[in-house]
């Protein structure tokens, strides 16, 4: 294992087990050590006298010392007239070994002051802890702190809150991060410490056993971490994630049937997701508590009001409880899914109290379910803003297990694509939230709500995660009890739940093999609706890189057509070429909004030529066609800046009309420009598609993304003798997979593997 460990460079980290002379270790055990051995280190840098006393807070002041963590000590003292004498003693031999230090010196009354005033400094009272000096004077302080924080908790909360939701806000929900602050993002250690802090002021009771448990774990982590880096870190950066669990010991076999094992990175993130998930609803559930104290409403009596919202289900004092004649009877199994459609379409919370009798004693649903239970989970899927936080509560305490035995394998399993902002499971319960918004579009809402709950279930498992997914959703949707037809259908969307947006981004839609390929596949215009919806529901759930204004134009141009396929059975015919462009004299260059059209004489090299302009410009190209029109080369594109402003017009007309004419001083720029802004990343691929076109096939590159990309590999598909009649950019993150019609059979594998190696070259 000490291979793993990295020894800390010469700087401002040092690893505290070398300072005071402890073996490294990852657990509760090596913290305390730690503690109790700079406590005696620090005790012996301060005399022993009446009226002087050295107080940790912080890690020491818990005793949860990380390996390379910093020292907070307060000099407490009673009006010692030589107490910078004294601190001086002690903060330099502690700067002098290396380690970080935040130090003060203060009365107690001073210490005091401070706290009343400032929140940050309360809450580090709340921890601080005697090490040295006079015990007496430390004592008093401890304990009028802890005192003091009772008496004003209450109305200091809401201040407290705000001051979390903006460090939330700085630093992300720590349970969705790929690269996440252990320390300081919602559901961090820093949470714990609120918790506590919360606890203190008698509003809640103390941490519970399941809070406990995640936060030693995720102090395990933060402190292997350090080892790792050999430094003082608090982000789980991805360059250490394998070396952190290898630490751990995590290792877990991969699901079936699968003969590797998973990625002991991934099993990390899943553990560290799932602990911050937990300090994060305890959190959220202990603020509610005190919002309850502060602003509860009572009866005349004074006792909390209560009211039916559902059948068994009541608020009492702002949450729902069970009613009290369900206590003692023999439990419904459809209860725990009743209790949560109630708390989604409310908005209230489910009583802790409650949740646990659920997980305690609700009984498992039959097989099939019976339909009052089916009709509460579409009432909770359908819930709007309210599914979220409703879902997360019975996820904590294990009810949605007992609805679908199929989340313990995607519960917190994260996904690397950057486009994508949570982890598999919230992706998905976000994507049913999302689709409830698109309820009126379709004729069977409740099957797109079912159908975006389960759409991405085949992912984390061998093979293409559409095919793998669509029999497990099958599962699903007979154990619910619905029938064998609309059990296909929630098949189909699963399976077919990509086609719209990779056809729509990658494919031409003015080809007519194109609509028809697409018509056959989804077979009507209920399905097709359905995926529709699906499609805005999932994008909206992934992230806001996953979906633009383009996008959702060519989607609902592909669906309008498909559309007039299944009504009519004949395929739309593709648009005129606008008359600007046919008649009048060459070069032609018109820029209407999103849209780059050029005529001019030769067509050989024109869309190489204008997509290096519109790069020198910074727009991105979103599809390129090219036809020749009595005699004309045009070529139009729809393009979008790529930083957001977009070019001057004049400037970029200028330039395309001097390009298209053989201008040099401009073609050298465009050369230029291609050659200074190469790819990065994984090596790009090609793949061939011979059926996808009427008139041409279809060369698919994915590549890392880059500036004048387009230029470089249409220029080698001219050099190389391929005539380019249209392409199509998909951007996905930081890479693009692009489509590239070229005219022709292409049947020699020979001359394909040629085209394939130039392309490949210029990707580079």
């Amino acid at each position: 294992m000490t291979s793993l460990i990295k020894k800390s460079a010469a700087g401002p980290d040092l690893l505290i087990n070398e300072v005071v002379g402890l073996p490294g270790g990852i657990d509760a055990a090596a913290r305390a050590a730690r503690a109790a051995a700079i406590d005696g280190w620090l005790a012996g840098l301060l005399p022993r006298r009446e009226g002087v006393a050295l107080v940790a807070v912080g890690g020491l002041g818990r005793r949860q010392c990380a390996p390379y963590g910093d020292l907070d000590l307060l000099l407490l003292h009673a009006g010692a007239p030589d107490v910078d004498e004294l601190a001086a003693g002690i903060w330099y031999p502690v700067w002098d070994a290396g380690l970080r230090l935040d130090h003060s010196v203060r009365t107690v009354a001073e210490a005091l002051a401070v706290a009343q005033d400032d929140l940050r400094a309360a809450l580090g009272l709340l921890d601080a802890r005697f090490v040295a000096g006079d015990e007496d004077l430390a004592g008093r302080l401890v304990r009028a702190a802890a005192e003091q924080w009772r008496r004003t908790a209450v109305r200091r909360l809401p201040g407290l809150r705000e001051i979390t939701a903006t460090r939330w806000a700085a630093h992300g929900e720590l349970a969705f991060l790929l690269e996440g602050d252990l320390k300081e993002a919602a559901g961090g250690l820093r949470d714990v410490g609120i918790l506590r802090a919360i606890a203190l002021a008698g509003v809640t009771t103390a941490l519970r056993p399941a809070v406990r448990a995640a936060h030693l774990r995720l102090l395990d982590t933060r402190d292997a971490l350090h080892l790792r880096a050999g430094r003082r870190v608090d982000r789980l950066v991805a360059q250490e994630r394998d070396g952190v669990a290898t630490l751990l010991g995590l290792r877990q076999p991969a699901p079936d049937p699968s003969p590797e094992t998973v990625d002991a990175g991934d099993v990390l993130l899943r553990r560290v997701a799932s602990d911050a998930r937990t300090v994060r609803h305890a959190l959220d559930d202990a603020f509610r508590a005190a919002d309850r104290l502060r602003t509860g409403r009572r009866g005349a009596d004074g006792r909390p009001v209560r009211r039916p919202v559902a059948r068994d289900v009541v608020v009492h004092d702002g949450e729902l409880v069970l009613a009290r004649t369900v206590i003692g009877a023999r439990p419904d199994p459809c209860l725990s899914l009743r209790v949560a459609a109630a708390a989604a379409t409310t908005g209230l919370p489910v009583a802790r109290a409650t949740c646990e009798w659920l997980a305690a004693y609700c009984p498992p649903l039959p097989t099939p379910w019976p339909a009052e239970a089916r009709v509460a989970l579409i009432t909770l899927l359908g819930a709007g803003p309210g599914l979220v936080p409703a879902w997360e509560t019975c996820d904590r305490y294990g009810l949605v297990d007992g609805w679908l035995p199929e989340w313990t394998r995607v519960r917190s399993l994260p996904q690397h694509n950057p486009v994508h902002r949570f982890t598999l499971d919230r992706h998905l319960v976000q994507t049913a939230g999302e689709a409830g918004r698109h309820t009126r579009d379709v004729d069977r809402p409740d099957l797109l709500l079912l159908g975006a709950l389960l759409h991405d279930v085949g992912k984390g498992l061998p093979g293409d995660h559409s095919q793998v997914g669509a029999p497990i959703a099958e599962a699903v949707a007979a154990r619910i009890g619905l029938p064998a037809s609309e059990v296909a259908l929630i098949g189909r969307l699963v399976r077919l739940h990509l086609l719209l947006p990779e056809v729509a981004t990658r494919r031409d839609l003015a080809d007519p093999l194109t609509i028809a390929d697409v018509a056959t596949k989804v077979a009507d215009t209920s399905t097709l609706e359905l995926l529709h919806a699906l499609v805005q529901a999932d994008a909206a759930a992934t992230g806001p890189a996953a979906w633009s204004h383009w996008k959702g134009r060519l989607v609902a141009d592909l669906v309008a057509r498909v559309r007039t396929t299944l009504d009519t059975g004949a395929v739309p015919e593709p648009p005129a070429p606008d008359p600007a462009l046919v008649t009048g004299p060459l070069p032609v260059v018109r820029l209407t909004g999103d849209r780059v059209a050029v005529a001019a004489a030769d067509r050989r090299g024109l869309l190489t030529t204008v997509a290096g302009c519109l790069a020198l410009h910074r727009l991105d190209v979103v599809s390129a066609d090219a036809s020749t029109v009595f005699g004309r080369a045009l070529v139009e594109f729809r393009v979008q800046p790529r930083y957001g402003l977009a070019p001057d017009p004049v400037a970029l007309g200028a330039d395309l009309r001097r390009a298209v004419t053989g201008d040099v001083s401009v073609i050298q720029r465009l050369r230029g420009r291609a050659l200074a802004a190469r790819s990065a990343g994984a090596a790009p691929r090609v793949g061939w598609h011979r059926e996808a076109a009427t008139d041409a096939v279809v060369l698919e590159l994915r590549a890392a993304d880059a500036v004048g990309l387009l230029y470089r590999v249409s220029g080698a598909l001219d050099e190389a003798g391929a005539q380019l009649r249209a392409a199509r950019i998909s951007t996905l993150g930081a890479d693009v997979v692009d489509a590239f019609y070229l005219v022709g059979g292409w049947p020699d594998a020979g001359t394909r593997d040629r085209i394939s190696a130039a392309v490949l070259a210029a990707a580079q």
